[in-house]
């Protein structure tokens, strides 16, 4: 970042003044720069091609942009901060040199809260102590005093150690979601299932009126839907009916058959008796196999 901030400049100032800061004296703008012949415009299209001819992608709309932060802060405002190092979260608390320091240590203790009983912050700080001591001796590696509590406030965000038990169980019990996308190239290689109310009213088993969500099994790769079911609440037995009804063959379900007998339908079934022979067959098979 440091290499590129006087390489920005001197672009900029040529852009903006028409020569380089390095110019000697007399010398003249090229004509591509001239203030008094060239547009801003025209001379940051002209910066933008030259930048290209020496192998830089850099568009004109990303040289207007530098010009503008180079005008409103300096060279400083014009180069680019995303490489520059940022601070650590943790702060001071644990060097790199210090491994297994105290942030391993308060990490520790946050895991073995998941599943005992709520503690308080006082009781981790204890519990870090000891693990330290058993690591690396008493009184080797300097416990935080009024910072450990920041720290272990950023540790244990999100994981209710000092909160309900229930709570922290169900949170520790979660699977880690798939951040990315996933690249699926057969059907039935990777099936999702997810839930949602839907916004009707209907009649429950026992005859009282309710709401009631949809839980459906899709495909991925195919977008197909293999299974749904309706419930007044979705529980974790339904992900085993899906999975059931996806591999279930339609004729194999009681009550298919009858259900589908023409003599049922109000369409003209002789005229519909080659559609299903052709999907007499298919019929037979499940939709997708997980």
């Amino acid at each position: 970042m440091a290499d590129r901030a006087p390489w920005w400049q001197r672009h900029l100032v040529e852009l903006l003044t028409g020569l380089p800061p390095d110019a000697p004296a007399g010398m003249r703008p090229r004509s591509e720069y001239d203030p008094a012949a060239r547009s801003l415009a025209e001379r940051e299209r002209a910066k933008a091609a030259e930048l290209a001819a020496l192998g830089e992608e850099i568009s004109a709309r990303t040289v207007k942009r530098k010009r503008q932060r180079y005008e409103a802060g300096g060279v400083e405002a014009a180069v680019d901060h995303r490489l520059a190092p940022r601070a650590s979260l943790l702060g001071q608390a644990d060097p790199p040199p210090a491994a297994g320091g105290v942030v391993a240590a308060v990490r520790q203790a946050i895991a073995e809260s998941v599943e005992a009983s709520t503690r308080t912050i006082e009781s981790a700080r204890w519990r870090t102590g000891q693990i330290l001591a058993a690591e690396h001796g008493k009184d080797v590696v300097e416990m935080p005093s009024r910072a450990f509590y920041r720290l272990f406030g950023k540790l244990s965000r999100g994981v209710h150690v000092t909160g309900s038990a229930r709570t922290r169980r169900s949170l520790a019990d979660q699977p880690e979601g798939p951040f990315r996308y996933e690249q699926v190239a057969a059907p039935g290689e990777l099936m999702q299932i997810d839930s949602t109310p839907l916004d009707v009213l209907v009649r429950l088993d026992e005859g009282m009126p309710g709401r009631v969500e949809l839980c459906g099994l899709v495909d991925v790769a195919t977008r197909t839907i293999a299974a749904v079911v309706v419930r007044p609440t979705t529980k974790s037995v339904d992900a085993s009916l899906l999975l059931a009804r996806a591999l279930t063959p339609e004729p194999m379900r009681p009550g298919w058959v009858d259900a589908l007998k023409m003599s049922r339908s109000v369409l003209p079934h002789r005229r519909l008796l080659s559609l299903d022979e052709r999907l007499e067959h298919a019929a037979a098979r499940p939709v997708d196999h997980p």
